[in-house]
């Protein structure tokens, strides 16, 4: 029950999620998963770790479809050269079953998380209205008709 309690938290907030949410929680997952491939690797258990890794592959691979390519300019082409190095590592790390790919991956994973956050806590949330002053609603703008 309490697994599923769970689940249905975590849709309901996949669901009401803005796009900054949502990367976040990409990234989290991805940290998740390479935090459980490092413990699995440490106990030996081969099948766990590869399955971890290919969940971290899964959500880097995500990310890197998800950039727009024409809106984002230089920083969606670094971004999608950086998520390509991530998921070389990533495959490194399941080949020669060995933890520092899985470290710098993790390294990096984790600075990208901290940006976006800086970008979510300066965005304002657009659920959240601020509201207007007075003398706001009563003034007006002017408007010209010259062209």
């Amino acid at each position: 029950m309490r697994n599923n309690a769970y689940q249905n938290y975590f849709q309901n907030e996949v669901l009401a999620a803005n796009p900054l949410k949502l990367i976040e929680l990409l990234y989290r997952g991805a940290l998740e998963a390479i935090a459980s491939a490092k413990r699995h690797l440490r106990s030996g258990d081969i099948r766990a770790r590869s399955n971890a890794i290919n969940k971290a592959m899964a959500i880097v691979t995500e990310l890197s479809l998800s950039l727009n390519q024409e809106q984002g300019g230089e920083l969606s082409r670094n971004l999608a050269r950086l998520y390509g190095y991530i998921e070389k590592l990533l495959i490194q790390a399941n080949t020669q079953q060995c933890e520092p790919p899985l470290a710098e991956a993790e390294r990096l994973l984790s600075t990208l998380l901290e940006g976006w956050t800086a970008c979510k806590v300066r965005q304002p949330d657009p659920a959240v209205s601020t509201p207007e002053p007075a003398a706001a609603k009563d003034a007006y703008e002017p408007i010209s008709c010259a062209y």
